[in-house]
């Protein structure tokens, strides 16, 4: 992989705008702190509070299915980004796959072992999203993350005042998401994750390159840049997901998506932690000693 070197100027740089970055957070503190001084703001967010009210046959709680879901995605999806930043960066493959089967008036294309994991992680990904949304709409979740009445926008704004003036609106996700964290999940379920799988495709060596009308139509430039664009969106969702998580009742939190259950116990922080320990497996085991002899169960293996 190609690392950026360590210069003087790269680090002050990179702390100039980390200190940006919190300057810029604080003003929006402070803004929000102020707003909220002001009678038609507290007037705002009492008739607003940043939730907004489910359809009445709104399940609650979270089922087993969704636990697996959330598992698979967060696995699936660090691991995409890593060898997706590995295929912008590596230099020097160390090793390429070939399929078997040689198209059609040609030798089999070859792509660098890297980009074979990727691409075969995004497949795992799409089949886990498609299970994911057929469960979603079969059993009614659905409806906690695509919004279902127009007042999920002054919501989403009421609750994105009180986080940003650190007076945070009052969590129960076990029930009920507040309307920005609705927002999110919706973009991030249905137009972002399309949007990756649709970019991806673009780029992809399965694209049908010999079709000049197409490929015309969509450019692999425009491909890249949306594919560059939901990759920062996810770092950007990850973190911030996570941050909250931790920071809005943690053991709670991890009960719901973890163990399934709204109690106050340890057990959704333990399976957390084995599923923690899985991912970093996973993550060090992504390496072309170990990559090779599964890709050569699907294609040739060349140096």
């Amino acid at each position: 992989m190609k690392l950026i070197p360590l210069t003087r100027k790269l680090v002050l740089r990179t702390l100039w705008k980390v200190l940006l970055a919190l300057v810029a957070l604080g003003f929006a503190v402070l803004l929000a702190q102020s707003l909220r001084q002001l009678a038609t703001v507290q007037d705002f967010i009492s008739h607003f509070p940043g939730e907004s009210t489910l359809p009445e046959d709104t399940p609650v709680g979270f089922p087993a299915w969704l636990s697996w879901q959330h598992f698979l995605n967060t696995l699936f999806i660090l691991l995409i980004i890593r060898t997706g930043w590995q295929v912008r960066t590596n230099q020097r493959p160390q090793g390429f796959w070939a399929s078997r089967r040689a198209p059609r008036g040609g030798p089999p294309q070859k792509i660098s072992l890297t980009l074979w994991l990727h691409l075969s992680l995004d497949l795992l990904w799409v089949i886990n999203g498609v299970l994911f949304y057929i469960l979603l709409f079969a059993t009614g979740q659905w409806a906690r993350i695509v919004p279902t009445s127009w007042d999920v926008f002054p919501n989403a704004l009421s609750a994105s005042i009180q986080y940003a003036s650190l007076s945070w609106p009052a969590e129960n996700g076990w029930v009920n998401y507040n309307s920005l964290q609705l927002l999110f999940y919706f973009v991030t379920v249905f137009i972002a994750a399309p949007l990756a799988v649709a970019s991806g495709l673009r780029m992809s060596p399965t694209w049908p390159s010999s079709n000049k009308l197409l490929s015309r139509a969509y450019p692999v430039t425009v491909a890249r840049a949306v594919h560059i664009s939901v990759l920062v969106y996810f770092v950007a969702f990850i973190i911030v997901h996570v941050t909250l998580v931790m920071a809005t009742g943690a053991r709670q939190n991890l009960n719901h998506m973890y163990a399934t259950n709204s109690g106050d116990s340890w057990a959704g922080a333990i399976v957390f932690g084995i599923s923690l320990g899985v991912i970093v497996a996973a993550w060090a085991l992504a390496k072309p000693l170990f990559i090779r002899p599964v890709a050569s169960l699907f294609g040739k293996f060349t140096r």
